[in-house]
């Protein structure tokens, strides 16, 4: 029986990302999985979890569209920590039909078309990585977007039907890095050069001082609630 997620939430308040991460990878051994974007914050998750059980699996997502600086910090971060991120790939015929018919880089027309871009090239994906797991661990923070500040430590993710996790949740961008500092995370070498939040190439472009930190991604877009839907799933409920 899953507990209470408010029960859950009120006793982690005082906790740190790490005791989180040691709750969830204990009881949930074997079922509990990271999804990283290669990002600040999954590549400091990434040790945290290591440094509490290295066998947990670890998964990212290559969508053919990435950055060379990412793929470079896939095999740095294998090498770092020994072990092996399990990198899935979108189905191949999906693909092909989407580019037959939309052109290659559609998800500069229409809304539509990046949706349906990154539905197949990172959802469907990410549902296969997640198969048979019962925790999704995130990188999210209350800080990244406004649609990010009202989710928890803890929710329930209808789309994947598992328990998805947050244990950064109310970290600060300064509280990541001097973490990352402190502990020699490697990171990817592009949030040097301006990036603060990493995607796929064609989307995601650096920002300027003071800009918003998801600015640059699907920069063409009008501003609002710019996610690509992996994170919609959450459900203020107990499964």
């Amino acid at each position: 029986m899953i507990e209470n997620l408010e029960i859950l939430n009120n006793s982690f308040k005082d906790k740190s990302p790490a005791d989180i991460l040691r709750y969830f990878i204990d009881k949930h051994r074997g079922k509990v999985a990271l999804g990283s974007s290669l990002g600040a914050e999954d590549q400091a998750l990434t040790d945290m979890i290591v440094k509490i059980d290295k066998n947990t699996k670890i998964f990212t997502l290559d969508t053919g569209r990435l950055f060379p600086e990412s793929y470079q910090l896939i095999e740095k971060t294998n090498r770092t920590y020994h072990i092996n991120i399990d990198v899935y790939f979108p189905d191949t015929s999906e693909v092909e039909k989407m580019v037959k018919q939309k052109g290659i880089n559609l998800f500069y027309e229409s809304v539509e078309n990046r949706k349906l871009c990154c539905h197949i090239r990172k959802i469907e994906p990410s549902k296969r990585a997640l198969k048979g797991m019962e925790v999704w661990i995130t990188g999210i923070r209350k800080d990244q977007t406004i649609s990010r500040f009202y989710n928890k430590y803890v929710e329930w993710d209808e789309a994947n039907n598992l328990i998805k996790i947050n244990p950064l949740l109310n970290w600060t961008e300064k509280q990541v890095w001097d973490y990352i500092k402190s502990c020699h995370v490697p990171y990817n070498e592009l949030h040097d050069k301006g990036f603060p939040s990493i995607g796929c190439m064609p989307c995601t472009r650096a920002v300027k001082s003071g800009e918003d930190a998801r600015s640059g991604r699907w920069w063409w877009e009008d501003t609002g609630h710019k996610e690509c839907g992996l994170h919609n799933g959450r459900k203020d409920k107990n499964p």
